[in-house]
C-alpha cells in the first residue's frame, strides 16, 4: 500500500514540532511516545469490489437505454467489461470506498491497524511496557492511542480515547499539527504523574514520525 499521502500530511516544520514536543514531554516521564500516520487501515478491497459492480452496471444501463434500447443482452457483457476500469476509479479514489465501508468496520480496522503496528515496529519493547503510539489513519480520518501494558495498570481505554479525540477534532479544524503537539504534551503531564523519569531513563524509542 502507497502512502503518498501520509508522507505530505504534515510538513517537515510541522514533523520536527512534533518530534520536539515528544522530547519536551519524555523529558519529565519514563515513558515512551511514539506517532505513526498511514494513509489507510485496509484496502477495503471488498468495497472496491461493490463499488465496481454498481458502478459499471448503472453506466452499463445508461448506454444501453440511450444507445441500444434497454437491450439486457447487451447490459450484461457491457457490465462486464466496464466493471474493471470502474473499480479503477474506486482504487484511485479510496474516499469513495467509505460509502459501503459501515462506522464500525472502520473502527475495527484501525484498531487493528494500530495494534499491528504497535508491534510490528516493536513499540512494545521498552523496558517497563510504557510504550504509547498515537495512530493516524488518513482515509477513515480515525485516531487510535494504544498503550503498552505498563500503562494500563493506571490509565484506562477511555482515558486514551480522550487523547485520540483530542487529535481527530483538530484534523477536522484543519490544526492537525497543533492538536497532536497539545495531546502528546497532555499525555506526558499524566505520564509523569505515575512513571516519572528515572535517572537512568534513556529514550528507548524513536520521536520521529513513522509513516507506513
Amino acid at each position: 500500500m502507497k502512502h503518498k499521502k501520509a508522507e505530505r500530511f504534515f510538513k517537515k516544520e510541522e514533523k520536527e514540532r512534533i518530534k520536539k514536543a515528544i522530547a519536551s514531554a519524555e523529558a519529565r516521564t519514563a515513558g515512551e511516545i511514539a506517532t505513526m500516520i498511514v494513509d489507510a487501515s485496509s484496502d477495503y478491497r471488498d468495497a472496491e469490489v461493490m463499488g465496481g459492480v454498481l458502478l459499471a452496471g448503472l453506466v452499463s444501463l445508461i448506454i444501453t437505454v440511450f444507445a441500444f434500447h434497454s437491450s439486457l443482452w447487451l447490459y450484461i457483457p457491457i457490465t462486464f467489461i466496464l466493471f474493471f476500469p470502474c473499480r479503477e476509479v474506486f482504487k484511485r479514489f479510496p474516499r469513495m470506498k467509505m460509502a459501503f465501508i459501515g462506522k464500525k468496520r472502520m473502527e475495527k480496522e484501525v484498531m487493528e491497524r494500530a495494534i499491528r503496528g504497535f508491534y510490528e515496529k516493536g513499540l512494545y519493547k521498552t523496558r517497563d511496557n510504557t510504550g504509547v503510539l498515537f495512530f493516524i489513519s488518513l482515509l477513515e480520518r480515525k485516531v487510535w492511542v494504544i498503550a503498552d501494558k505498563g500503562i494500563h495498570r493506571n490509565m484506562e481505554q477511555y482515558t486514551l480515547n480522550r487523547f485520540a479525540n483530542m487529535v481527530s477534532r483538530g484534523i477536522k479544524e484543519k490544526r492537525a499539527c497543533d492538536a497532536l503537539c497539545e495531546a502528546i504534551f497532555e499525555i506526558g503531564e499524566v505520564l509523569a504523574r505515575y512513571y516519572p523519569v528515572s535517572k537512568d531513563d534513556v529514550n528507548e524509542l524513536s520521536d520521529e514520525m513513522i509513516t507506513e
